[in-house]
């Protein structure tokens, strides 16, 4: 795509990250934090220990993120060790622009490369265009939950995302 690229975060992109997830929190049900969090929430995302965490970001041509995707625990039990959660976010400025569908297949291509096996993503319902960017990179509606979780006055609904991923020996 011209004019963006995709790379791996660095500690300078943590702010922007967190101003673009801090939109989401406060403005949306995308997600069911309540309060933003601090840096060391992202901290912790970018340093990840585990093979399967992974943070990128989605650049202009001048560096500026404007997006970004993770992989972390699905669930923090020895037997999930291969299984990893993904989440992308996208700042307003650049929705519907395929930033997301340059963004995530480079995740899940780290996360295969890395040695994770599945891809696990929630979506907070309704959010069509989060569900048609999880279809289009090739992930399979798996499941909902209904009424999971309460914000802004109202329960909401959770779709679940798989993607099976090619691992390497």
């Amino acid at each position: 795509m011209p004019g963006y690229a995709t790379r791996s975060a660095t500690e300078r992109d943590l702010a922007a990250i967190a101003s673009i997830y801090n939109h989401a929190v406060e403005h949306s049900h995308s997600t069911f934090d309540l309060e933003p969090p601090d840096l060391d929430y992202w901290r912790a995302r970018l340093d990840g220990q585990h093979p399967g965490d992974h943070l990128l970001v989605a650049v202009t041509e001048d560096d500026d993120v404007v997006g970004y995707a993770y992989s972390w625990s699905f669930r923090p039990r020895p037997a999930y060790d291969y299984t990893r959660e993904t989440s992308i976010y996208l700042d307003n400025s650049v929705r519907g622009q395929g930033i997301g569908r340059m963004l995530y297949p480079a995740l899940l291509q780290t996360m295969a490369v890395s040695g994770v096996h599945t891809a696990i993503a929630a979506v907070a319902l309704p959010n069509p265009s989060s569900e048609r960017l999880h279809v289009a990179c090739g992930f399979e509606h798996v499941g909902t939950f209904r009424g999971v979780g309460w914000k802004f006055g109202g329960w909401i609904d959770m779709a679940f995302y798989q993607r099976m991923l090619v691992t390497l020996p």
